[in-house]
């Protein structure tokens, strides 16, 4: 199949599906929330519709952090009575815990609600469901054995060990995927559980099968996000640990930008996932890859690549994310004497010599290609999240590969100024920001605010030539006094994107809503990250005087910029 009609000039929203509101939800976003947002992506001209990761999450519901790269989360199962076609009748009827009102997710009790549900539902398809829907289901497991066998002794073991993940961590019976294997189908309760958790399964992919097909017949893409590691805690390494590095945890070099965290400024980030065997992916002709790939375009008519760099190098730590704070007094050597002489650093080398960076340059392409390959012979797209400390050969080789990176405006800079976006390569996407970033609302008021409140004169400067950048770069009068941010400046800030070169111009929901809700804080674990929701429901978005003005003018600037 053709991916060429993805090549198309054109705008997208990026919206968390946690952060979506439905007026009947169980207080998460879920499948028929997505349509909802679907129906009103297409009134406003947009595009693609962009989530982030929706497989099964662990015990931080951290979307980049799940317990399956195929697995999806219950979390998002719609499990009104319409949608969950086993549901006995005594169950019907009950309402939704302040169904759209709830502003924040709350996963434990969103959880025990619909897990409540789901097996109300599981219960009564194996005493009722007739011959054919059994034979669905049968066929269902059959064809996905692959993967949802050991993900459903995975599971079974998490619920055994009071839902912790951390497999290293329990009973030694079954804390290894053999032990596992003869444990569990042993457990008198085994077959009824491990029916379950597939039956979770089975009934959201159907589900999100059914987004897809409502997608595309409004004429909107969906565009998914394949993190480029996998958790450490997760079914995968559980099942095939010999897929992967458990010696080194992968994260990323020490940051000044993260001010208020000691150990990233000194060490980097580590992020606890488990680095690639490469050598032994290749050997199997990449068939975890391969898979994982395969399984997103079911959903996904596009994708994101998060971290793209990992595959051209990762910067890793002998050490980890537990063992942080121990080391972030030590000097080098005291952490060379802890770690039998390692110290993080690039795998599998750093980029110090011509041959070093030819080497991660042509090892990314390889990996880079299989992933191509997959995605096209399922008709999919892919975009590359290249931020950070890039290399000054990833995006030639993106661009050799015709895989669009990200352009983010005021981390782009020619002679001393934000990049003109009519310089931006067509194979691109444009954005301001991504779900770790403040919203644009927040950043300018917070420049606009340093500029006379910051501490030190630098600070103060700097805060003054970012606002006349980024007015700059919009088309803005940079010789008028600086506005409050209002719904004028953020059409002139988002104007000044659409306007650019790149392919793509895709916005987060909070920044085309001129909110300032913001989803995630990297570095801070804390119940507020992963948590936020919209301050109104689709409905709403939909019907709200407000609102569909807002949607109106952003579907013009769409149609100005040549991108609805």
């Amino acid at each position: 199949m053709s991916i060429a009609k993805y090549h198309e000039r054109c705008s997208g929203v990026v919206a968390p599906l946690f952060a979506l509101r439905h007026e009947n939800d169980w207080g998460i976003g879920d499948s028929s929330t997505l349509m909802q947002f679907i129906d009103w992506a297409a009134k406003a001209g947009v595009k693609i519709v962009q989530l982030l990761p929706i497989n099964e999450g662990g015990g931080d519901h951290s979307p980049y952090n799940a317990i399956s790269s195929v697995a999806l989360d219950p979390v998002y199962a719609d499990v009104s009575d319409a949608a969950l076609v086993d549901l006995p009748e005594d169950a019907h009827g009950e309402q939704p815990m302040s169904g759209g009102n709830v502003l924040n997710v709350d996963y434990h009790q969103v959880l025990k609600v619909k897990v409540r549900r789901l097996r109300s539902a599981y219960d009564s398809f194996v005493e009722n469901a007739g011959a054919q829907r059994k034979a669905a289901f049968d066929a269902f497991r059959e064809q996905e054995s692959e993967w949802l066998e050991d993900y459903c002794i995975f599971r079974y073991l998490m619920q055994r060990e009071g839902g912790s993940e951390c497999w290293d961590r329990w009973s030694s019976e079954y804390n290894t995927i053999e032990k596992a294997r003869a444990f569990v189908p042993a457990q008198a309760d085994s077959a009824h559980e491990l029916g379950y958790f597939a039956y979770v399964q089975w009934v959201l992919w159907d589900q999100f099968h059914g987004v897809r097909g409502h997608a595309e017949g409004r004429g909107v893409y969906l565009m998914g996000d394949i993190p480029f590691g996998v958790s450490y805690y997760s079914a995968d390494v559980f099942a095939e640990p010999g897929q992967f590095n458990l010696e080194w945890s992968g994260g990323a070099p020490p940051e000044k930008v993260f001010k208020d965290d000691d150990f990233v400024i000194k060490w980097g980030q580590n992020w606890g996932i488990p680095l690639y065997r490469w050598d032994v992916m290749k050997a199997n002709d990449y068939r975890w890859w391969k898979r994982r790939v395969t399984k997103t375009c079911e959903v996904f008519n596009l994708f994101r690549i998060d971290h793209v760099l990992g595959f051209f190098r990762i910067y890793a730590f002998p050490w980890r994310p537990e063992r942080n704070q121990e080391f972030l007094p030590l000097s080098q050597e005291e952490a060379m004497a802890r770690t039998g002489g390692k110290l993080p650093g690039f795998v599998a080398q750093g980029d110090d010599t011509e041959a070093d960076r030819e080497a991660n340059r042509a090892a990314g392409m390889e990996y880079l290609r299989m992933v191509q390959e997959v995605a096209a012979s399922a008709g999919a797209g892919i975009i590359a999240e290249d931020l950070g400390t890039v290399p000054p050969y990833v995006r030639p080789a993106l661009l050799d590969l015709g895989i669009p990176g990200t352009k983010v405006p005021q981390w782009e800079h020619t002679d001393g100024r934000f990049t003109d976006g009519s310089r931006y390569e067509e194979c691109t996407l444009a954005t301001y920001a991504t779900h770790d970033h403040e919203p644009m609302a927040t950043l300018w008021e917070r420049l606009r605010r340093d500029m006379h409140d910051a501490p030190t004169h630098d600070e103060r400067q700097e805060a003054g030539e970012q606002l006349y950048h980024f007015r700059l770069f919009a088309g803005m009068d940079v010789e008028s006094p600086i506005p409050a941010y209002d719904d004028a400046v953020k059409e002139q800030l988002l104007h000044g994107l659409c306007l650019s070169h790149s392919r793509y111009a895709v916005i987060m929901i909070n920044d085309f809503l001129g909110s300032s809700e913001r989803f995630n804080v990297p570095g801070v674990a804390g119940v507020q990250n992963w948590s936020q929701r919209l301050p109104m429901t689709v409905k709403e978005l939909m019907t709200a005087p407000r609102w569909v003005d807002v949607t109106q003018r952003m579907r013009m600037m769409f149609e100005q910029t040549g991108r609805a």
